[in-house]
């Protein structure tokens, strides 16, 4: 059994697919296979059966994935200690977190810790677990997912906002339902039920047919701004915007909504030092005033795809 034969499995069975492993990992596919194969001799397990076009772990596979992301994060981890490499430290982040805190936050948490990576993944919040397991991920920032150790950081506030021209600006205690006719624009996580803006959908039974989704939650915004719809913005990075008087605040009665971020990871004895360092910065006031300081400034270029891109280096 070799390292590399282990890397390939645990692809394999986070992605469910020896196509997409290979693809991850650049190597060819017949490769991916006979690490496999390589394994289950070794093993004397089938540690996958197919299921129609879906691989699904045996129970010693199971039990292999869990023990092969122990392992080959602590190789990782020994491999740049001994090396002298500069230290990782591989975030996930939904992408509102991505867009808003991300750039502040890694800042002024790699000013202080110098010879310090950050990587970042834009990835779906029900994914983090699975990130946190599999060791793909050392931190996730966003809601809390299920399964892990959780530490919430941010509280935020979610406001309707419009452009100053529209027909409600200056309503009070507007319903919910006075809103079920807008274009609503939204940014890349979209109004699926998982998200905010979905959930904020569910609760008043909205089911507006006229949804535009952004590149960015900065475009969906600019997007309202220009008076081409409504949507929900994180309160205090709008705030200039309010006061030139370019948005304007719908009095929807049941907004603001307070949500909170939550910062996860392993258990204590699990997770790398990097990541209970990050865990530990991320709420001193030093952390609180970069991610709240004209967080809207982010442009829109800032926003990354769902891949692995190293960002910030001290």
């Amino acid at each position: 059994m070799t390292f590399a034969q282990l890397r390939s499995f645990a692809t394999v069975a986070r992605l469910g697919s020896v196509r997409a492993a290979a693809r991850e990992l650049s190597v060819s596919e017949p490769a991916v296979s006979a690490a496999i194969a390589s394994l289950r001799r070794d093993f004397g397990d089938d540690l996958f059966i197919r299921r129609g076009n879906v691989l699904v772990l045996t129970p010693g596979g199971q039990r292999l994935a869990a023990a092969a992301s122990e392992i080959l994060g602590l190789a990782d981890e020994a491999r740049r200690a001994v090396s002298g490499e500069t230290r990782v430290v591989r975030l996930a982040a939904t992408s509102e977190v991505a867009e808003y805190v991300v750039s502040p936050l890694m800042d002024a948490f790699t000013r202080r810790f110098q010879d310090t990576e950050v990587s970042v993944m834009v990835e779906p919040p029900e994914s983090f677990a699975g990130l946190l397991a599999d060791r793909v991920a050392d931190i996730a920032l966003g809601p809390r997912p299920d399964d892990a150790d959780t530490m919430p950081f941010l509280r935020y506030r979610l406001v309707v906002v419009a452009g100053p021209g529209h027909p409600l600006a200056g309503r009070r205690h507007l319903p919910p339902m006075a809103l079920a006719g807008e274009r609503w624009l939204v940014g890349p996580s979209g109004a699926d039920p998982s998200t905010v803006v979905g959930s904020f959908f569910d609760r008043h039974g909205l089911a507006p047919d006229n949804v535009r989704a952004f590149p960015t939650h900065t475009a969906a915004v600019m997007g309202a701004e220009s008076g081409r719809g409504v949507t929900l913005a994180v309160a205090h990075t709008v705030m200039d915007e309010l006061r030139r008087g370019t948005l304007v605040r719908l009095d929807v009665s049941t907004t603001p909504l307070e949500e909170l971020w939550h910062a996860s990871t392993l258990g204590p004895e699990r997770r790398p030092e990097l990541a209970s360092a990050l865990r530990r910065f991320i709420t001193t006031p030093e952390a609180t005033q970069a991610m709240l300081a004209r967080s809207s400034d982010v442009p829109a270029g800032r926003f990354r795809p769902p891949v692995y891109v190293t960002l910030w280096r001290g």
